[in-house]
């Protein structure tokens, strides 16, 4: 297959290699370093064990148009990335091409191909004008939920932190060819890749911690474990998880787990920074949008009140504009 990997960073990367290995035409987007090292030596994976993975086939281009019309396209990017990108990516998008989305947070095709009283509405938390869901045809959408953890730790070197799962789905349910196809090639590149029904489901389960944990733990700077362990902050997530799932059950998800089972899992992951946090510490933009401000949209749209998610997500956004405003980064250091 002719693979595009749109966001060659930890988890672009983690495909893109290792779709590399297993024989696929796989040409990442890249830039700056990152793209020069690539080009010049593959690209690297460093595995949980310590040992190497090296992808040398691995292609690399910073124009979009050079790469062409592609097979499948993986977006890796985050969603405030998206519209800035829409002019080039549609040089690789044909009416054949699969283009899989891996962006956390609620996606912009969520209401496109669904089958409920909201069908077509815009969400403008994550597609401000339109412009994103007038601009990419939903039929070559496949959605996707990414599971694995791993960090770019230099350009062209990912390291694995742990996992290997790809959920899979199509915006109308169906099983398809396509997504079949789609699924033996990553499960031949040594993921898992199950393909499931009802892929919004599936978005709500990963976003139900997201949108709580994420804002929580930029505010504070705390990692999963000590809000879990935190009885305040552990109260203020949960609280934030009952909004959340009453507004996702209005528009008919049913949660496979309970909230206690989805705090408990979050727990055991230990000691981690969340991405938000670390993009707090890096100066980075912040996905609040994607992983909050829509979720406060579909609370309007479903008439639901989300007071809590409200509440964090204002000062959250406070936070992401005085660090944006004045060029900042925020980091807890000894004193």
């Amino acid at each position: 297959m002719k693979i595009a990997i749109v966001g060659a960073g930890a988890i672009g990367g983690l495909l893109g290699a290792r779709l590399s290995r297993a024989g696929e035409d796989v040409t990442f987007i890249a830039r700056n370093k990152n793209l020069a090292a690539i080009q010049t030596n593959g690209f690297k994976l460093v595995l949980e064990d310590g040992t190497e993975e090296l992808a040398p086939d691995a292609k690399a281009v910073l124009d979009m148009q050079e790469a062409g019309p592609q097979d499948v396209v993986f977006l890796t990017v985050k969603a405030h990335q998206v519209s800035d990108l829409l002019p080039n990516l549609l040089h690789m998008v044909t009416e054949k091409t699969m283009l899989v989305t891996m962006i956390n947070g609620i996606p912009w095709w969520y209401f496109q191909k669904y089958s409920g009283p909201h069908a077509g509405t815009v969400l403008h938390s994550v597609d401000p004008d339109g412009r994103i869901a007038a601009q990419i045809d939903p039929g070559c959408i496949v959605g996707s939920i990414v599971y694995p953890a791993a960090e770019l730790i230099a350009p062209g070197v990912v390291r694995v932190i742990e996992g290997n799962r790809f959920t899979l789905g199509e915006l109308d349910g169906n099983r398809s060819e396509r997504i079949d196809t789609l699924s033996r090639v990553m499960i031949r590149a040594g993921f898992k890749a199950p393909v499931t029904k009802d892929i919004r489901g599936e978005i709500w389960l990963k976003l139900w911690g997201n949108l709580s944990f994420n804002p929580i733990s930029a505010l504070s700077h705390a990692t999963l474990e000590d809000i879990c362990t935190f009885a305040p902050s552990r109260e203020l997530a949960a609280n934030m998880m009952r909004e959340a799932q009453t507004v996702a059950e209005k528009l008919g998800v049913a949660f496979k787990v309970s909230l206690d089972q989805r705090i408990a899992g979050a727990q055991a992951i230990g000691a981690h920074k969340t991405s938000m946090l670390q993009d707090v510490e890096a100066g980075r933009a912040l996905e609040l949008n994607a992983l909050v401000g829509s979720v406060v949209e579909l609370g309007k749209i479903t008439q639901t009140p989300t007071p809590s998610i409200d509440a964090i997500y204002a000062v959250a956004r406070l936070l992401a504009h005085t660090l944006a405003s004045q060029h900042g980064k925020l980091q807890v250091a000894p004193a």
